[in-house]
């Protein structure tokens, strides 16, 4: 079997490369600053057979015709408006992108800011750096949690 081309084109977790590379049919191709050559973008892509990007690399409809080979435009992130749609659908491509892949970081984020917010931890840390040490504790003590 023949193996398959990806070049990621935009930074991501080097778990992620070696996922792709640790597969038999893959050889992926990191260069995570490709968004910032698009002309060093549009004279390689016609040596891939997939391409994955985040939010920097915008594959529009030029990069999209160069892509002889390309199938598929991953987008290791939650929107595609950084793809030219209409363009890879003309040309056969199938773009994908991971809608659910931030939900457990989103949630954390949630939760760590209404912990801040209950306990007031920005008003005590600006206290603190400011060495005012003799506030009341009562005022930065904040509220408890529960439900």
């Amino acid at each position: 079997m023949s193996s398959h081309r990806v070049l990621v084109a935009d930074p991501i977790s080097e778990h992620g490369v070696t996922l792709l590379n640790d597969h038999p049919d893959i050889t992926a191709d990191f260069i995570p600053d490709l968004g910032s050559q698009p002309d060093k973008l549009m004279e390689i892509i016609g040596d891939y057979d997939a391409l994955i990007v985040r939010s920097q690399t915008k594959p529009n409809a030029e990069v999209i015709a160069r892509g002889s080979r390309l199938r598929a435009i991953g987008r290791a992130g939650v929107g595609v408006d950084n793809i030219d749609r209409e363009a890879a659908s003309a040309h056969g491509v199938i773009v994908m992108n991971t809608p659910t892949g931030n939900t457990v970081s989103t949630a954390e984020h949630a939760f760590a800011l209404m912990l801040a917010t209950a306990r007031n931890i920005a008003p005590a840390h600006a206290g603190v750096l400011a060495g005012d040490f003799k506030s009341s504790r009562k005022a930065f003590s904040g509220i408890e949690m529960n439900g």
